[in-house]
């Protein structure tokens, strides 16, 4: 990763506060077009401004549209698993893109209907990649809506919701787990054996697994989950604790009410 420093963060904030635009700036400072745009973000939110002033289409932050609470608490889910924000030069507003598998046909659907809840005004796309697909939307307010877009992946950097985020997880918390477990978790059936009155007899039983690097992302996870009274533990392997399991029945069956299959 490259990292520039005040002087050119400075030089390009004062071109763009005088109106040169985003590439023009990427060209003179030799600074990708994606940085130029998140250090726009950042100095407009710092100041109290809209990130995406100058679009004709209205943001539920800024401009006060309506916005899905429940589809958004699902589509931060996802974007917080197995989503990005990215901008390339060519095109003038950022996209999200959310990685679903070739093999879950029926999450690209929901991922691309969550999509189209949240931005009713904007294209959603599919991109064919080796083994999966990414779910696209351009946005120029993707950084109004989804605060921990920065540098670096997520693991990398603190993800904590804002308090408008965490207003409307608190409201829809089923949404959340539904979207972080559709990107980064899975049902599968587990296995055990037992000896009863002499003999050995195998046991089968369903766990919800999540799985993710970033310790706050986990934290978010188990503290939705002991808010809806869902029982959950630590699995650690070879010394490290990415793993998360809901295993006890009660539990389970709550999670299957609620989270539905992901094919």
């Amino acid at each position: 990763m490259n990292f520039h420093g005040t002087e050119v963060r400075e030089k390009a904030l004062t071109l763009l506060r005088d109106g040169v635009s985003n590439r023009e700036v990427a060209r003179r400072t030799e600074v990708p077009p994606g940085t130029i745009g998140y250090w726009l973000h950042m100095d407009r939110a710092k100041r109290g401004e809209c990130p995406g002033r100058g679009s004709f289409r209205p943001c539920p932050r800024c401009d006060g549209r309506e916005l899905d609470q429940a589809a958004y608490a699902y589509l931060l889910g996802l974007y917080l698993g197995d989503g990005h924000i990215s901008q390339h030069a060519s095109v003038r507003a950022p996209s999200l893109a959310i990685t679903c598998g070739e093999g879950w046909p029926g999450l690209m659907d929901e991922c691309e209907a969550a999509m189209r809840t949240v931005f009713p005004d904007n294209s959603v796309c599919r991109v064919r990649r080796t083994g999966c697909r990414d779910v696209k939307v351009y946005s120029k307010h993707l950084y109004c809506l989804f605060p921990q877009h920065g540098h670096g992946r997520k693991h990398e950097r603190p993800i904590a919701l804002a308090d408008w985020q965490r207003e409307i997880v608190d409201a829809h918390p089923w949404e959340l787990i539904r979207g972080l477990v559709h990107s980064d978790g899975c049902r599968n059936m587990n296995w055990t054996t037992r000896v009863v009155k002499g003999e050995r007899k195998r046991y089968e039983y369903p766990r919800y697994w999540f799985t993710n690097v970033s310790d706050d992302i986990r934290q978010l996870y188990t503290d939705t989950l002991d808010r809806l009274g869902v029982e959950w533990k630590h699995c650690t392997r070879h010394g490290k604790p990415y793993n998360i399991s809901v295993a006890r029945r009660a539990s389970v069956a709550l999670m299957d009410a609620h989270i539905g299959p992901k094919h």
